[in-house]
């Protein structure tokens, strides 16, 4: 790989983690655009601690809080959520690994992935926000939510984000659930990866380098400006890029 398919590909990953458009679909696109075999698993797990630098700038004051403030009923309460909220794709992404590995060179199973996740984006508008808090049922199904993202194709932010926003929850407390839940969910992601590769890493440090600096700087900048969007209700305008690209690579 070459030290401008890393930047392409880091710049991707941090562009379509957060943006609701599934970071996995856009992968898998410029891998095939790209002619590149395989882009490895240490660039994944880069890629990853890239994104996840980027959660923890964004939202430092956030997570800040929670910590310092980590004896409080309320913090604890909300972290408990968290974890509650991240097991299911825990236990689907370990129990399954192997089977949804195989879902990322089937380019027809995320093109019909893509369709889905644009149809759930559009109907967002639809949402009407009730300020109701997050709660044990919401937890789980918001989690449940995220575990479907596992499939190539299916938005992590679009699914978790749509869910909360039908279930009432205004869009400012929507995202920040949903990335702060990404946190324990991308570093799995990492460290699973980062198992696979048995420490044997081939990729140069330049490269390597290229694509942790470019999914992070590109991260901060996708999530200040997602963030921006839900403010402003916009969040369905996703779907309709969703839309068009299933549909593209669905009839090539």
């Amino acid at each position: 790989m070459t030290f401008i398919e890393a930047i392409i590909l880091g710049a991707i990953q941090g562009l379509t983690e957060f943006l609701p458009i599934s970071s996995s679909g856009h992968l898998v696109l410029a891998q095939h655009f790209l002619e590149i075999k395989d882009a490895g698993n240490e660039l994944e797990v880069l890629v990853h601690i890239g994104t996840l630098a980027s959660i923890l700038v964004v939202f430092s004051n956030d997570i800040k809080s929670i910590l310092v403030n980590i004896k409080s009923k309320k913090n604890q309460s909300f972290v408990f959520l968290l974890l509650i909220a991240s097991l299911p794709a825990a236990a689907l992404g370990i129990g399954y690994k192997d089977f949804f590995e195989l879902l990322f060179d089937d380019f027809y199973i995320v093109s019909k992935a893509l369709l889905f996740t644009g149809f759930i984006l559009c109907s967002s508008y639809f949402f009407k926000p009730k300020n109701k808090y997050h709660n044990i049922n919401s937890a789980i199904l918001i989690g449940i939510a995220q575990a479907f993202a596992i499939v190539p194709g299916i938005s992590r932010s679009g699914f978790t984000i749509s869910c909360a926003l039908l279930l009432g929850i205004n869009p400012k407390d929507a995202a920040k659930f949903s990335f702060l839940m990404a946190i324990p969910a991308i570093s799995g992601a990492g460290l699973m990866t980062f198992i696979d590769t048995n420490g044997d890493f081939s990729l140069s440090l330049s490269v390597g380098f290229g694509a942790l600096l470019s999914s992070f700087l590109v991260g901060v900048i996708s999530l200040r400006w997602l963030l921006r969007w839900l403010r402003k209700g916009k969040f369905h305008y996703f779907g309709i890029y969703c839309l068009f690209l299933g549909l593209v690579m669905l009839l090539k």
